[in-house]
């Protein structure tokens, strides 16, 4: 009978180390990163709205370069004793056209092309930080689900480990501590797989908002791993955030913006004038019709106003040089940020996984060992098998956390790094 409870023990011991570590759990539905950011990007609400404003913003340009409708009036003069009014005597057919001072049409639409270009900058640059949440949510929920998994089958171990437990105190081998500590160890781990889910349906609800899903909208098994494959240098990212960052191409796009608005005010100097036709019909007396033309022009003398809007505009240009500047900088601290913290992502990764787990693993073999011959107790038994499951579990989170910060620096360069395979 004590034959066959140690061979028993010593299966389940044996299989303990493999029960800590993480396997694919086949569901019926599976979420794959690319379809999770494809449908952000498709079906994202604010990424939407920002999408059809930079697309209406885009049309201001052709309004602003076509001149005012031209005026059509009528008019008729007639004796105001013995007229025949709305028949009169004489009528007057006008067109009045009013054009803008030479070259200021182009400056208006070059102004209104640059707005629109900021906007859609701001459309990209909502593109990039809508892709980057997808990613961390979804890496977090990469780890969240494979620390369950991992608890999951340590509950699994651990309920037959109290099976055996009461099987031993029952022959007397063991007392009844053994039998109360895998309990209990067995409760922590239920209370833990609690937390988990809870973690894990929050994770669910925030990703279903980004792709513009119910909060309660299935999800399947996240099954894209992290991966760092990631070859370039930090003078590369540097100058690839420089070329790449929506947040620099606006405000270069705005410098321009108000570099057409400055040449805009000076031709305010300049008036603008009118075009007109007038055609008179006399319907009594004789007299034959007459064609007139017309030639009229606003006079811009209150000069005052117009060197305001200049200054103005020279103040503008100087404000979005500043703007750009200060956008290459803050790219450039995005970018030494995420780089470093991408690094601790990837040496704390590399510890769990070639130190932390063997360490961990050969601590548990030992326990076992001891064990079995009586030297060591079940609660020394049960501490170096929770350390083993805390490292596990927690080299799940490291490796979510190495794709939770390639994200961001893809976010700070402005541009996907990962390579295709």
């Amino acid at each position: 009978m004590n034959l066959t409870i140690s061979w028993l023990v010593a299966g389940l011991l044996v299989a303990l180390p493999v029960a800590g570590r993480t396997e694919p759990v086949e569901i019926a539905s599976s979420l794959s990163l690319e379809w999770a950011v494809e449908t952000a990007l498709r079906d994202n609400a604010k990424l939407h709205a920002m999408r059809a404003r930079a697309e209406a913003m885009a049309e201001r340009a052709a309004q602003e370069r076509t001149p005012s409708n031209p005026m059509f009036k009528y008019g008729g003069m007639d004796a105001t004793g013995n007229g025949n009014w709305p028949n009169t005597s004489e009528k007057r057919f006008m067109v009045e056209q009013k054009l803008p001072w030479f070259g200021k049409l182009a400056l208006k639409g070059k102004v209104a092309e640059k707005d629109a270009e900021t906007m859609r900058r701001e459309y990209e640059a909502m593109q990039r930080e809508l892709v980057m949440m997808v990613k961390e949510t979804y890496f977090d929920l990469y780890a969240v689900q494979q620390a369950a998994s991992i608890t999951r089958r340590q509950e699994e171990v651990l309920q037959r480990m109290v099976k055996i437990a009461e099987t031993m105190y029952a022959t007397g081998e063991r007392s009844q501590q053994d039998v109360l500590k895998a309990q209990a160890e067995v409760t922590m781990l239920k209370q833990r797989l609690l937390e988990l889910d809870q973690q894990e349906a929050t994770l669910k609800a925030k990703l279903n908002q980004l792709l513009n899903r119910r909060a309660d909208a299935p999800l399947g098994l996240t099954v894209t791993a992290p991966k760092d494959e990631l070859t370039v240098e930090p003078a590369q990212l540097f100058a690839l955030a420089e070329k790449n960052r929506a947040e620099i191409k606006g405000a270069q796009a705005q410098i321009e913006r108000n570099e057409a608005e400055r040449k805009l005010m000076d031709k305010e100097f300049f008036p603008d004038y009118l075009l007109g036709i007038e055609y008179r019909n006399f319907r009594s007396g004789g007299e034959p019709d007459t064609v007139m033309f017309t030639v009229g022009f606003d006079l811009p003398i209150w000069r005052s106003k117009y060197k305001a809007g200049v200054r103005e505009a020279e103040r503008m240009i100087e404000s979005s040089r500043a703007a750009r500047d200060a956008a290459i900088k803050q790219a450039s601290f995005d970018v030494q940020d995420a780089w470093f913290k991408l690094q601790t992502a990837r040496r704390t990764l590399d510890l769990y996984k070639n130190t932390l787990l063997p360490q961990a693993e050969a601590r548990f073999t030992a326990s076992e060992a001891g064990y079995r011959t009586g030297k060591v107790d079940f609660l020394d038994l049960l501490e170096s098998q929770r350390f083993l499951l805390q490292v596990c579990v927690m080299a799940a989170m490291a490796e979510g956390n190495l794709g939770v910060q390639l994200a961001r620096l893809e976010r700070a360069v402005g541009a996907d790094l990962e390579k295709k395979k």
